[in-house]
């Protein structure tokens, strides 16, 4: 809002809100410190409202002044978070991006400073690649022909000589109050006019020469761009905001405007009290720009333009070659051409080449043996200069040396390898050999202990075994033992009382009968003597059959009773179990068929020598008799084969189950089912269906022993029966 004094006042809008806002301060603050301006005379303050101008002026410059700090401030916390390499190592890689030379229709303040700064930065350019390079050539004494080349003194003491220099005569004219651009462009024009690289033009124009070429300014804002317009009211407003930066930011431009400027700036005395102007500045950080890059090693990058149009596609041959010229780079080719690039002391091209030659040299100075390497790989005398201190070759010249350098290192490095690879080798089969035999000695010496063990063990079983099995052994042979003297006791007490009843009836029938009949009585009782032996070794022979057949018992008794231990002990060998059971079934089987068979051969060899003189009646009760006796040792055959049977057919079931669940676990077949569920399932199968067989056998060889328990009981009737038979028919 503009009143009647042209002074102003900025409105609250939106954009004044946003930067209150963001910066942290009063929005009435800010709008106080961008149309007012507070000076100090003598112990006055007065408060000065701006006009449109002024107050358009302090608007820039309060944004330039927070850009400034703001760019300074990135940069410092960037080089603090980078510079933890440098502080350890002292060494650093610095990247400077600066602007390049500058010539549009209207030049201004700002093409002023980018173009000076290009200017300093030639020369440093030229210097480092012309001037210090010949010296060095010169001083080496090496055969050397002078490049020519432009340089930009002339130019740079345009302007920067004191005091009639360009930025000198800028600061002066910005401290003169009532100075104008055009007073500026007349003082220019006054003092410089005998200048070969300045030339005056119309009214507020001068143009220089510079090494790229002439460029005409206009002056139009010189002054009051050169002015530090920050005044002290923003500085303030900027320490009073809340945010952190901006204090930052204040104190920083205090502390920048608190320094004088050093020398005589100006004619007038007085001027060290002066505030710094932006082209006094501007030189200052050109100046230590300047010195640090003299202290580093630089390297240059040069851009060119291929158009003004910056279309792509686009080659302005003229543009670029222009370009080249004034950036110089036409001389750097041609010094490159005619110079030597590369160089090294001499010291450092014998260490890094002295291994390649093939012969001693004799004098060991670094000196002599670069010249014998020279000599070695024919290198042209026209490729190379021998300085004091220093060899200088052209181009592409060190890149042989390099490669039969590289060479030679990869086949030392080859054989080293080889070589230590063959130790490490013949290290690692020593190693592994060592560890081998310690292996080996502490598994044998486990191995023997454990069989030591085991041994003890074995031997611990078998004389238990051996103890209880004689125990045993004993226990049942004194059984037989006395089983078999009542038997012996039995029979011959009835054959004494059979004896005792013969004589008897021979002593009452000599009382009543004759002489004749006592004769034939005693014939008989001969042949009844007779059958009475043959009777007797028929016994002997049925004891021995019995002993064989108990035996046999305790034969399978045995045996029954390992399986039955196999079978508790080792569950999962329970195939192997059932074919013993298998064999121990059809011994049996067999051995009651060998029985069955051999009683009745001896039966019917009884009944053909005892029963031949009989009647048809007692013929029928003989074979009643034996058929009787058959029938049992049938039923008990057809029971064991039976029992084979069912072992037969569990063996295939459980042998086909166990074969399909271990299918099943492999992978082999695919099935829905857990199949170490059921495998435990099926061992519980087998083990209630082993236990129940067990019963069955059991049973079945107590029915066996019942049966050969009647038979001899029948065996002892029969006796009987044909005893008193025979004592009938004698009498």
């Amino acid at each position: 809002i503009i009143d009647n004094e042209n002074h102003v006042e900025p409105v609250a809008d939106e954009a004044l809100l946003t930067v209150a806002k963001l910066i942290g301060c009063n929005v009435d603050a800010l709008q106080l410190a961008l149309s007012t301006k507070k000076m100090k005379v003598r112990n006055d303050t007065i408060v000065q409202k701006l006009t449109l101008p002024q107050a358009m002026d302090a608007r820039d410059a309060l944004a330039k002044s927070i850009y400034s700090c703001l760019f300074d401030w990135l940069v410092e916390q960037i080089n603090k978070s980078l510079g933890v390499g440098k502080r350890r190592t002292g060494r650093s890689i610095s990247i400077l991006d600066i602007y390049g030379f500058e010539s549009f229709d209207r030049n201004s303040f700002e093409q002023f400073c980018i173009n000076y700064a290009n200017e300093r930065l030639q020369q440093h350019f030229n210097r480092h690649l012309f001037k210090l390079e010949q010296e060095e050539y010169i001083q080496d004494g090496i055969d050397w022909t002078k490049v020519d080349f432009d340089d930009n003194q002339a130019c740079l003491n345009l302007f920067e000589k004191k005091p009639l220099g360009l930025l000198s005569l800028l600061d002066e004219e910005s401290t003169f109050p009532n100075a104008t651009d055009l007073t500026f462009a007349n003082k220019l024009k006054q003092h410089l006019k005998s200048n070969p690289c300045f030339r005056g033009e119309h009214e507020k124009a001068f143009t220089v020469a510079h090494y790229a070429g002439e460029v005409t300014y206009d002056t139009t804002g010189f002054l009051e761009k050169n002015r530090d317009l920050m005044h002290l009211d923003s500085i303030q407003l900027l320490s009073s905001c809340s945010s952190r930066l901006p204090q930052i930011f204040a104190s920083a431009l205090l502390s920048q405007s608190d320094k004088p400027v050093v020398g005589p700036l100006y004619k007038s005395g007085g001027a060290d009290s002066q505030k710094l102007s932006v082209a006094t500045k501007f030189k200052g950080q050109l100046f230590q720009l300047m010195q640090r890059l003299e202290n580093t090693t630089p390297h240059f990058i040069r851009c060119i333009k291929p158009n003004n149009m910056q279309s792509p596609g686009m080659y302005e041959q003229g543009l670029v070659l222009q370009q080249l010229r004034c950036c110089g780079v036409l001389e750097v080719v041609r010094i490159s051409r005619s110079g030597f690039p590369t160089r090294m002391t001499h010291q450092k091209f014998a260490r890094r080449y002295g291994f390649l030659l093939l012969e001693s040299v004799t004098s060991r100075d670094p000196l002599s043996v670069s010249v014998a390497i020279l000599h070695q790989f024919n290198i042209l005398p026209d490729m190379y200069q021998v300085g004091y201190t220093k060899l200088f070759f052209r181009t592409g010249q060190v890149g042989a040396l390099e490669d039969t350098r590289n060479r030679t290192l990869h086949g030392i490095l080859r054989v080293q390898s080889c070589f230590r690879g063959h130790k490490a080798r013949c290290y690692i089969k020593e190693f592994k050999k060592g560890v081998a035999t310690i292996q080996s000695f502490i598994r044998g010496e486990k191995t023997r202990k454990e069989f030591a063990v085991l041994l003890r063990r074995h031997r611990a079983a078998v004389t238990i075994q051996k103890h209880i099995k004689s125990k045993i052994t004993r226990k049942r042979f004194s059984e037989v033992t006395d089983a078999t003297t009542v038997i012996q006791s039995v029979i011959r007490g009835w054959l004494v009382r059979k004896c005792s009843g013969n004589i008897g009836l021979l002593n009452w029938g000599d009382k009543k009968g004759n002489e004749s009949e006592v004769l034939v009585k005693a014939s008989y009782l001969a042949e009844l003597q007779r059958r009475v032996l043959k009777a007797e070794a028929a016994l002997r022979e049925k004891e021995e059959e019995n002993e064989i057949l108990y035996q046999r018992l305790r034969q399978y008794e045995n045996r029954w009773s390992e399986y039955e231990l196999k079978m508790k002990s080792m569950e999962e060998v329970w195939q192997k179990q059932m074919r013993s059971l298998q064999s121990s079934l059809s011994i049996a089987k067999k051995s009651l068929a060998v029985e069955d068979s051999a009683r009745n051969s001896d039966a019917s060899v009884n009944a053909s020598e005892d029963y031949s003189g009989e009647t048809g009646g007692n013929t029928a009760n003989t074979h009643e008799s034996n058929g009787t006796r058959r029938r049992p040792m049938s039923a008990g055959l057809s029971v064991i084969s039976r029992l084979a049977e069912e072992f037969d057919q569990r063996k295939q079931v459980f042998g086909d189950d166990a074969k399909f669940l271990v299918e099943v676990k492999s992978g082999q077949v695919e099935a829905s089912l857990d199949p170490d569920r059921e495998l435990r399932r099926l061992k519980q199968m087998f083990e209630a269906w082993k236990k129940d067989y067990g019963a069955r056998l059991r049973e079945t060889k107590v029915i066996l022993n019942k049966l050969d328990n009647e038979e001899r009981v029948g065996d002892k009737l029969r006796r009987k029966w044909w005893t008193r038979r025979n004592s009938t028919r004698i009498l």
